[in-house]
């Protein structure tokens, strides 16, 4: 059953609003692999994956509508080393990259591409309940981290004017930004139990992103969401586990002093939703030590508000190694070492 915790750990991630019409995301979807529970003591984890997403389809509310845009892609790496502290605290760094944010317009207007380093992330993980001897299955994991930019909030693109030769520039859209530009506090909870006289494995994980406000006066929406997890492990290295997650995106929100200047290239009333995916997942045990995994996302049910593109496809592949930290060679001198050992 260990290997079950292992995809549950590697898979169950979140991705911060994907469908928000020309104002998709912002910022890093924390793609994959965002481990919910803890390592053990001194254990080492490294870990990195790929995440695709794209889509061609528009919805107003929950009504498949006209497109107002040809596609939007997004290709992003993410990548984590993270330490056991001690048996029940675990200590992570993530760090996001996009290899490419691509929005085409239609006859080649309203295109942006962009691509660069996206946020840093701290990410304290704490075992309220750990499994053991008196309780092999149940477990309970805290997370609370933190969400710091590195990347670029307010890329441009010029254009010129073609009575005057000059080239104006304007902001590009925060669906084609690197990063939000905010700083965000990002709370988890992660519960694992056994189904009685069952091979199968249940998980919950429940997810709120508190999003900070950034230097251009712009809040993308607060994010929350919860998923459950059923699973089982096949021949001990292969896992398979089926996901079910709710998702909530609250409307992003504008500094009103700003909007008395001058008005964003986007409609900020064009974000918000709720959705529920069903998201298939693999993973496969290599030498103990490496984890290979895989996930594919699909939609059942979408609410937007206004017009905005709708969450399609999505997969995502990695991999994560764990190991020990080795003890010292030194002998300690007090000790007596007996002749012939």
């Amino acid at each position: 059953m260990k290997l079950f915790f292992t995809i549950i750990f590697f898979l169950a991630f979140f991705n911060e609003s994907f469908g928000q019409c020309c104002a998709i995301g912002g910022g890093s979807p924390l793609a994959g692999d965002v481990s919910q529970g803890v390592l053990k003591d001194k254990q080492f984890e490294i870990s990195s994956n790929y995440q695709f997403t794209h889509s061609t389809n528009f919805l107003t509310e929950r009504t498949r509508d006209t497109n107002f845009l040809e596609k939007f892609s997004s290709q992003y790496l993410y990548s984590r080393i993270a330490f056991g502290l001690s048996e029940r605290l675990t200590m992570s760094i993530e760090l996001g990259y996009w290899l490419e944010k691509n929005q085409v317009g239609l006859v080649g207007r309203d295109s942006y591409l962009s691509k660069g380093i996206s946020d840093l992330i701290l990410f304290p993980r704490y075992n309220i309940i750990k499994s053991g001897a008196q309780n092999k299955f149940t477990e309970l994991t805290f997370g609370m981290g933190f969400k710091i930019p590195l990347g670029s909030f307010n890329d441009s693109i010029g254009m010129i004017e073609p009575f005057s030769g000059e080239t104006l520039y304007s902001t590009k859209p925060p669906a084609v930004q690197a990063t939000s530009g905010a700083h965000d506090l990002i709370f988890r909870l992660f519960y694992s139990g056994g189904i009685p006289s069952s091979r199968f494995k249940l998980s919950a994980n429940a997810v709120y992103i508190l999003k900070g406000w950034n230097p251009l006066g712009e809040k993308l929406g607060n994010y929350a969401s919860f998923g459950i997890f059923i699973g089982r492990t096949f021949f001990e290295k292969m896992n398979a586990v089926i996901q079910i997650k709710s998702e909530w995106i609250d409307k992003m929100r504008i500094n009103s002093d700003l909007m008395m200047v001058s008005f964003p290239n986007y409609d900020p009333e064009a974000t918000g939703s709720k959705k529920i995916f069903i998201a298939p997942q693999l993973s496969y045990l290599l030498q103990n030590r490496f984890t290979f995994f895989l996930q594919s996302e699909f939609p059942i049910y979408q609410q937007v508000n206004k017009t905005q593109i709708a969450s399609q496809t999505q997969f995502t592949i990695g991999l994560t190694y764990r190991f020990m930290a080795k003890n010292s060679g030194i002998i300690n001198p007090t000790i007596v070492i007996p002749p012939g050992s």
